[in-house]
């Protein structure tokens, strides 16, 4: 008996399908890459200037899985700039009652 034929009509069908949840879920997995850096911006500028902790703690709790390629803490500012996945997001400290911001 020849397998060869219902293995491939199997990958055949979780190819299409998997194809279908990828054009269903674009907008979402379009949107992945801010997500990291902007995640790591707002959550150390939090961590560092609304918490006040030290830095070395700070870039461990917003260590992820998937690595940052920039980084930049500019303490006189508050302003925390990170790049990661070919995106770049901004946080700032606004103030004591509003803690840090995304910038646009």
């Amino acid at each position: 008996m020849n397998l060869r034929r219902p293995i491939l009509v199997v990958l055949s069908v979780l190819l299409i399908t998997l194809l279908g949840w990828i054009w269903q879920e674009r907008v979402a997995l379009w949107a992945f890459p801010d997500i990291i850096s902007a995640y790591t911006a707002k959550e150390y500028c939090s961590c560092r200037y609304v918490m006040n902790n030290d830095a070395e703690y700070c870039h461990s709790y917003v260590k992820q899985w998937l690595p940052t390629s920039e980084f930049t803490d500019d303490a006189t500012g508050k302003r925390i700039t990170v790049s990661g996945m070919g995106r770049s997001n901004s946080a700032v400290w606004v103030g004591e009652r509003q803690g840090c911001r995304l910038q646009p």
